[in-house]
């Protein structure tokens, strides 16, 4: 089920905007992100991706002109990712049909009460995976 509804929902997400689920997924994280900067490494952790994979795909949005790389002073090996006007237009574009298409072929299949045992279920995988449960 995982893998069809991620499927549908990655396909939906193109065709109406553009963008590939992982140009949502870096797009969601800069623009949530406090501040303007994010560590490319920071947001490699936050997406579970290893290091050359984020930088494959931070250099396939540099060149569409969704982001833009800056160097960190402190670290000469670092780089701040920041989301560009264009990569802000286009999340903001997006997130709305995205929500709709979530909604339409999960959320709204499952009652208040199967909602909440998802929510608790998928806390305690997070606790798992974060390390903060045995």
């Amino acid at each position: 089920m995982q893998e069809r509804l991620h499927g549908r929902v990655a396909r939906r997400l193109q065709a109406d905007s553009g963008l590939s689920a992982a140009d949502y997924i870096v797009l969601v994280h800069l623009a949530e992100a406090p501040g303007t900067l994010v560590r490319s490494a920071d947001l490699a952790r936050a997406v579970e991706w290893e290091k050359s994979r984020m930088s494959h795909q931070i250099s396939r949005m540099v060149e569409r002109g969704m982001v833009v790389r800056k160097q960190c002073p402190e670290d000469g090996r670092g780089a701040f990712v920041v989301v560009t006007p264009l990569g802000r237009e286009m999340i903001a574009s997006a997130a709305p049909g995205h929500v709709a298409t979530v909604r339409g072929l999960f959320v709204d299949l499952l009652t208040p009460e199967e909602l909440g045992a998802l929510a608790r279920v998928a806390g305690r995988v997070v606790e798992r995976l974060d390390g903060r449960s045995e």
